[in-house]
């Protein structure tokens, strides 16, 4: 499959020059500017590279750890498998990510505690 790293680009400019007041908080689950990637790593889809992520660790106000999620059920050694507004899902442990505010787009909701307390521990374990 080819990359469209060009367009990436481009909004990745446009991404970072935008000065918009945004608040997060640990277990909410956002659409965010995942972006077009290397190799194996997880990227965003359609022509934002959008990809929802659950907010794990919120460092400050600018920047925040999050796990990206996928409704492609994975049965791997580091991935959790949760029902998210009636939909199943995947959170990617082994795909953790520092991000910044700004790749945020829009929040979707907010993870149920039991779900967010088996993924930390999931993600524990990973290391």
């Amino acid at each position: 499959m080819e990359k469209d790293y060009k367009n990436w680009h481009i909004l990745k400019e446009n991404i970072n020059n935008k000065d918009k007041e945004i608040y997060f908080k640990e277990r909410e689950i956002w659409f965010c500017y995942f972006g077009c990637n290397i190799g194996y790593e997880q990227d965003g889809k359609g022509n934002k590279f959008l990809r929802p992520v659950v907010i794990i660790k919120k460092i400050n106000k600018k920047i925040f750890i999050a796990i990206p999620l996928t409704t492609k059920i994975k049965n791997l050694k580091y991935s959790y498998n949760f029902n998210f507004n009636n939909k199943e899902n995947c959170a990617i442990i082994y795909q953790i990510k520092l991000m910044d505010k700004k790749r945020l787009l829009t929040k979707i909701g907010k993870l149920s505690n039991e779900n967010f307390i088996n993924i930390k521990n999931s993600l524990k374990q990973m290391f």
